[in-house]
């Protein structure tokens, strides 16, 4: 069976954050993607390279019992494709009624099913690929750094929104909630995958997880309702809180115990309030409710959510140090300066200037000829002694005056001078001049993240928000080529 659909290229929303967080109708756009194709079976193996191990992106492989490849179609669309195994869908019928049902949803917060194949025993279903992977792996494995207390909200937040639209449309039962089916669209914006909207029964029967984390009542009866989907959710929520996939049982202990700290992520330590913390695990309890009818519904956890929001106007990319645009998908984390310098924590940046020295000025060219050699050009030497002094000491207002008298000496020039008197006028509560100053280390040292890192801070404080993420993504990119070189 050929795809009965005109070729399109593969459409995404703008990474823009909505000025009203829990306005759906701004996620919504039924337009932005293709109508829901049916696609033959040869077809989607020429996408997927023969279903080659090599494009497999489950996170358990080929041990999945249900494997996820990313393929290209013919028009360049990159896709994800599901091939389920040969007893996952007996019934044709009720697959494709399943997946033209799901397909017919389209929404901002979805990674949105736009196809599926049925063909003999092969049942795939095609959904829009997401390319920065999971919420597993960004929460659970990460390896350059945690994700951020704001960007956890605003997952937390996302999610709530997907499920609310799912259940305005008829579609409440998500079957199976966990960080695996969490997507990172191409912004670093959270997305609930649309493969647990479908169901292999009629009658709800269809949950597979680690029963400690499966909701009581499926337990007891073997079926899932709305209010066994706000369990889930409470599940991830959890895991959003502690960085760790906890059994509910045994955080709900902490949590009567008014322990509810130690469930919180160490590495979140100083970066929250503890009444934001205190009510992020209130929802979490009310969600794990043993009782359905004591579990709040999706509309209030929206609403709840939405008063938690931090850092709303910071791209998600940004939040989560991801490369974006034209740059590589792959993910790229901001290094501890440009992440202290996207923070504007002055102390973090004075720490990790102090920490590098002056190694970064090898290879400024500062050609002295044998006259120059004069106590001229020692007492400039003794002004930067002096201003280095000054500001290990963190008295700035001095450093200042020291390093002015190197610079304005104009024998030598040294973009760590400028970086470091950068961060003296913004601890002087002088931005301006500090965006200055970054500029100018910028101008002797052109291929410096640094120099990028600090007007963006200084951007930042200057309230010029569109400017300094811009700033902050030509130093994230321009830390990654460097380190790809």
């Amino acid at each position: 069976m050929g795809a009965r659909c005109s070729r399109f290229g593969l459409c995404f929303w703008p990474s823009q954050i909505e000025s009203n967080l829990n306005d759906l109708s701004c996620a919504e756009n039924e337009d932005a993607l293709p109508g829901f194709c049916e696609y033959s079976f040869d077809q989607l193996r020429a996408a997927t390279s023969g279903f080659s191990s090599e494009n497999i992106v489950s996170e358990h492989g080929e041990k999945a019992p249900n494997v996820v490849y990313r393929g290209k179609l013919e028009d360049d669309r990159v896709i994800a494709v599901k091939r389920f195994n040969k007893s996952a869908w007996p019934d044709s019928r009720q697959f494709l009624d399943e997946a033209r049902a799901v397909g017919q949803l389209r929404n901002q917060r979805l990674a949105n099913l736009i196809g599926c194949c049925c063909e003999g025993n092969e049942r795939l279903l095609v959904a829009e690929f997401m390319p920065n992977e999971t919420l597993s792996r960004h929460l659970f494995h990460w390896e350059t750094q945690p994700m951020k207390w704001a960007m956890r909200l605003r997952v937390a937040l996302y999610l709530a929104q997907a499920l609310e639209y799912c259940s305005s449309k008829g579609r409440a039962l998500y079957h199976d909630l966990n960080a695996y089916r969490v997507l990172f669209d191409q912004d670093g914006n959270p997305r609930l995958s649309c493969f647990g909207l479908m169901k292999n029964s009629r009658d709800g029967k269809s949950y597979s997880t680690n029963l400690a984390f499966t909701p009581p009542e499926y337990m007891r009866t073997g079926r899932i309702s709305p209010e066994s989907v706000v369990y889930s959710f409470g599940t991830l929520l959890l895991d959003l809180l502690s960085g760790k996939h906890i059994p509910p049982s045994h955080a709900l202990d902490l949590i009567r115990g008014k322990n509810f700290l130690m469930l919180m992520d160490s590495c979140l330590e100083g970066h929250f309030s503890n009444d934001d913390g205190t009510e992020l695990v209130r929802l979490a309890s009310r969600c794990l409710q043993y009782e359905l009818r004591e579990r709040p519904n999706v509309k209030s956890l929206v609403i709840a959510l939405t008063a938690l929001q931090k850092e709303t106007e910071v791209p998600s990319y940004v939040l989560m140090g991801i490369s974006h645009g034209n740059a590589s998908s792959k993910q790229m984390s901001l290094s501890p300066f440009g992440d202290a310098c996207s923070r504007t924590d002055l102390t973090a940046i004075h720490e990790i200037l102090e920490k590098a020295g002056y190694k970064d000025d090898e290879g400024v060219a500062n050609e002295l000829s044998f006259q120059m050699w004069t106590s001229q050009i020692q007492e400039t030497l003794n002004s930067k002694k002096r201003g280095d002094s000054a500001f290990r000491a963190k008295d700035f207002v001095t450093a200042i005056d020291c390093y002015t008298q190197f610079i304005d000496g104009g024998t030598m020039v040294s973009p760590t001078v400028f970086a470091r008197r950068s961060l003296c006028y913004l601890m002087s509560d002088m931005p301006q001049e500090a965006l200055g100053d970054a500029m100018q280390a910028q101008v002797v040292s052109p291929d410096w993240p640094t120099a990028l890192y600090l007007q963006a801070a200084a951007l930042f404080i200057l309230g010029m928000e569109n400017d300094a993420q811009e700033t902050l993504r030509d130093g994230t990119s321009l830390e990654f080529k460097k380190e790809r070189t």
